[in-house]
């Protein structure tokens, strides 16, 4: 208990309770005034200044760059240089040769001498650290579509791909949807090796401008490594001989692919690059600018940006897609914990945009569940190629809160996604994204595929998510649910925590996956339960809080370690209430952390990047995570876990 001072300058106790009371009042308040009229709520998505960068050399590439969005871009890329004149892909991350190489590029283009310090600095580290040679093979491509490298120095992509039949290894299906949607137009790109010459060159990213492709060592050639080296060989080989009707075929192939997948908004699947790569694809067949479908699909890219007014001028930041629905299911889920009363307006508004966005209509999920009907929903405005089922299982517990003047249609709709979620479990008894069984060990082998993870296989945060909807519908008994609990089980780590995929990393995972536990009928002194409430008892910061840096992914030496965040502490606290442990020290230490941290709007400020696109390649900093949480924990400190059909059952 502390001590503070009222208005009138008297002193009043301060308890646990008091303080995250207060501090309840105010995330709530502040967080209903962020939602949009419509019903939902969207916080910005950060990524990392590649967006940005791809963005202008796109423009560049085009041909339809104009000086006041360079101009605002390049401000923005130059205030996320660090010290050493590096960019890095996270705040408070190391520097990135790739990144660098690209944000470099992009300055370049938007007028920046090379000679200029920041440049210098940064041209003078690539070189360092390997040069252009050393860069990702994506990097390479943006820099080949300039005459800054050689197309026949980057592993080949056939178009052919798009022939491969759906049960033979590396067909496209056993991409993950996000690099599926990115490679098919690749394949195109790659197949035409266009080139814009830029109007300088960049030998100062070159360890050596005269020999600027040093030859790599070749992998062992008994294992895979040396494997796909060799094909790749092939494929250069196949490519001067290749049969040319089969060839604009698998081109006219792709191209249809490409077309069909095109969103109602004009982009493709929600997200950035693939729009990006789509368009110059489908740009080099022949599609001029004008045409319907490159048209909406650059509307769809300018959607991406979010202009703000910096200190120079008007600073442009590219999103690398959007949350709306994953934001509103959290702030649905955050004010009801909290105590909004069921029926209040706001929730009722979320609820009925949600059920306006779930998915009706087959997507690419069906070649691996043909007969399975859809319902689920996605992350974005609009994407209905590819639902996820970690969007569809929290949009359910959301809509379960929420005390609609039609219950009938919300019981339909959650129905229809339940089927579908369960539809969609693996082998193994869990849940990836968005797809069933996407677990092939080769796309992640080929030499193109060096830009983070490129399958979809289960992870305990998705998995957990579906059991912990199963329990709010009463079905922790389900057959499909006990699977979904026993491959939790058995893949917490020996610490007692949990790997998290889609948030960083082990606090994530662990969050996810206990109150899932706990929701399924677990009782507290389960011992997978209190391994992993010692596990955040041992990494809870001296200040109260909890942290994850992103390195935990490379180094397990980060495990559980990094400064203090609103979202992390959350996690946490998550855990720990649904442990059981709500008067345990742990649990007012953290309670009290956010308190002490909320600013007076009601907000909190987190720099750091707790999400993932993909583990350590691909982080995200959703601008909302500092809001929904907290005021998650916060609500649940105050008035208990929600109360489930699991918990009413025993």
């Amino acid at each position: 208990m502390t001590a503070t001072t009222d208005g009138t300058g008297a002193t009043v106790e301060v308890t646990p309770r008091s303080a995250a009371e207060r501090a309840t009042a105010r995330a709530t308040e502040y967080l209903l005034s962020l939602q949009d009229e419509q019903g939902w709520w969207k916080g910005d998505l950060e990524t990392n200044v590649t967006m940005d960068a791809e963005d202008l050399m796109l423009r560049q590439f085009l041909g339809i760059q104009d000086p006041r969005t360079t101009e605002a871009a390049a401000r923005f890329i130059r205030a996320q240089q660090r010290p050493d004149g590096t960019w890095a892909t996270f705040h408070g991350g190391p520097g990135e040769l790739s990144t660098t190489i690209e944000a470099y590029a992009a300055l370049r283009l938007a007028g920046d001498a090379p000679d200029a310090p920041h440049m210098a600095a940064a041209s003078a580290w690539v070189r360092e650290h390997g040069g252009i040679a050393s860069a990702r093979v994506f990097t390479r491509i943006w820099l080949a579509l300039f005459g800054w490298w050689k197309w026949e120095h980057l592993p080949e992509l056939p178009p052919e791909l798009m022939f491969v039949p759906t049960w033979f290894p590396l067909n496209i299906y056993d991409f993950g949807c996000w690099a599926r949607q990115t490679i098919v137009p690749l394949t195109i790109v790659s197949a035409l090796r266009p080139v814009r010459p830029a109007p300088f060159a960049l030998d100062e990213l070159h360890t050596d401008p005269r020999r600027p492709n040093p030859p790599r060592p070749l992998a062992p050639a008994a294992g895979w490594d040396g494997f796909f080296q060799r094909l790749d060989k092939a494929l250069h080989t196949y490519r001067r001989f290749a049969l040319k009707p089969l060839r604009r075929a698998a081109i006219g192939s792709a191209a249809r692919w490409i077309i069909e997948r095109q969103e109602n908004d004009g982009c493709w699947g929600g997200i950035q690059p693939p729009a990006v790569y789509s368009v110059i694809a489908l740009h080099l067949l022949g599609y001029d600018l004008q045409h319907p479908v490159l048209r909406a699909g650059l509307e769809s890219l300018d959607r991406f940006a979010v202009w703000r007014q910096g200190e120079d001028g008007p600073v442009r930041m590219i999103e690398a897609c959007q949350s709306p629905v994953w934001d509103t299911c959290l702030a649905t889920i955050a004010l009801a914990d909290a105590g909004l009363p069921a029926d209040h307006p706001a929730l009722v508004r979320a609820a009925d945009w949600m059920l306006d966005e779930q998915i009706t209509r087959p997507g690419d999920w069906t070649v691996r569940r043909p007969q399975l009907a859809s319902g689920g929903w996605a992350f974005e405005f609009h994407n209905d190629n590819y639902p996820d089922i970690d969007d569809t299982a929290e949009v359910v517990l959301a809509l379960k809160r929420v005390a609609h003047p039609r219950p009938e249609r919300v019981e339909a709709a959650v129905r229809r996604a339940m089927s579908w979620t369960v539809g969609m479990q693996s082998r193994n008894g869990a849940w990836g994204a968005f797809d069933a069984d996407n677990t092939s060990p080769f796309p992640n082998r080929l030499p193109f595929c060096d830009f983070g993870e490129v399958i979809d296989p289960p992870s305990a945060d998705v998995t957990a998510h579906v059991v912990e909807a199963l329990a709010a519908l009463g079905k922790q008994h389900h057959p499909r649910a006990r699977r979904g609990i026993e491959w939790l089980l058995a893949e917490q780590e020996e610490s007692g925590a949990w790997f998290g995929r889609w948030g960083v990393n082990y606090i994530y995972g662990t969050g996810a996956v206990v109150p899932a536990l706990t929701a399924a009928g677990l009782p507290a002194s389960h011992p997978a339960v209190r391994r992993a409430v010692e596990w955040l008892q041992r990494v809870q910061n001296p200040d109260g809080g909890w942290g994850e840096d992103l390195r935990s992914y490379r180094d397990p030496e980060w495990i559980g370690r990094g400064a203090s965040t609103a979202s992390q502490t959350a996690w946490a606290l998550l855990a720990l209430l649904a442990a059981g442990e709500r008067e345990s020290a742990a649990v007012r230490r953290g309670v009290d952390w956010l308190a002490r941290t909320q600013r007076e709007d009601g907000s909190w400020d987190e720099p750091y990047f707790t999400g993932t696109g993909f583990p350590w390649d691909f982080s995200i900093n959703y601008h909302l995570y500092r809001q929904v949480f907290p005021l998650t924990a916060l609500g649940r400190y105050l008035n208990g876990e929600p109360l489930t059909a699991g918990r009413r059952e025993g």
